[in-house]
């Protein structure tokens, strides 16, 4: 998770309050970041495009790390306004107001990802997070809040602060999620439910550039060739080598990002002593060279992975 986790750059916060009554609508078109919602009093609906409805109420927290529109209501029928117009009209950390206020309150908005394979990143959270009242106490509120204080009065050291904030919030938000998540889920985090599959994970990711075989993993699970390989592919909905080897690609783009390494070196740091069989990995995975990679924009790395 740390790992994972630490590739996440946030970049922009675009944090602000709500406080509503009546009814009232807001439509959040498509869009790649990390979206987070918080209430603080009330209740209100929160729709994802193609899922039902699901209420939240005081203390409950939503995450999406998923690109699909997204609707926060009190009633279903009344003209939504559209929350990338009505939420930027107010500076950051401020609150908007919705037919008077002082029925349900609230607070969250997105955080843009830095990285040059956001996508890639993003692909592998949840896509959808919900966090109750009941299982933290609402305590997930707090960072949101702080965050929104910084942005409002911003001091020395606020920005670092902001990412310390954030990445903590994610932390808890997915810990919490794997304790109540859903049976039968596949991906890396609830792969680290099963402590066989997760000692073979945390072996492949602390040393990235050995020679690994499904032997030598499997071996590192205490399982079977089969059984782990199996396993492995039912929790995280791909075959053991595929997993290692994107991960390997990930930690290349990063090192490809900052240029302090040839493609040679990159390729080694990975475990490919070949730079056209790294080359030919790294393709496969992010669909360019790695030497055209090096060479782009951080925007257009974003485009690639988007």
């Amino acid at each position: 998770m740390s790992d994972i986790l630490g590739m996440l750059r946030p970049s922009a916060y675009g944090l602000r309050g709500l406080d509503a009554a009546g009814g009232w609508a807001i439509d959040f078109p498509s869009a790649a970041g990390i979206k987070c919602y918080a209430l603080q009093s009330g209740s209100c609906w929160l729709e994802v495009d193609g899922a039902p409805s699901i209420m939240l109420g005081a203390g409950d927290l939503a995450l999406l790390a998923g690109r699909e529109k997204f609707r926060l209501y009190s009633d279903p029928t009344v003209p939504a306004v559209n929350g990338f117009v009505f939420f930027p009209s107010l500076a950051p950390g401020e609150t908007a107001v919705l037919n008077g206020g002082g029925e349900v309150t609230g607070m969250g908005g997105f955080f843009e990802i830095e990285s040059n394979h956001a996508g890639i990143l993003l692909s592998l959270l949840p896509p959808f997070v919900h966090i109750r009242a009941g299982a933290t106490d609402g305590e997930l509120i707090a960072p949101i809040a702080r965050l929104m204080s910084e942005l409002r009065s911003p001091r020395p050291g606020g920005e670092l602060l902001a990412r310390h904030l954030i990445q903590a919030l994610l932390i808890e938000a997915l810990r919490l999620h794997l304790v109540d998540g859903p049976e039968g889920a596949q991906g890396w985090l609830y792969a680290l439910s099963d402590p066989r599959i997760c000692a073979a994970m945390t072996a492949m990711h602390a040393k990235p550039a050995r020679r690994w075989t499904l032997e030598g993993l499997a071996g590192t699970a205490g399982m079977s060739r089969t059984s782990f390989a199996i396993r492995f592919r039912d929790l995280l909905g791909e075959p053991v080598m595929e997993y290692l080897t994107r991960w390997r690609m990930l930690l290349a783009a990063d090192e490809l990002r900052t240029g302090r390494k040839s493609i040679a070196g990159v390729a080694a740091s990975v475990g490919y002593e070949s730079e056209s069989a790294f080359g030919a990995a790294f393709k496969r995975v992010f669909g360019q060279p790695p030497r055209r990679f090096a060479k782009a924009r951080p925007d257009e790395h974003r485009v690639w992975n988007s």
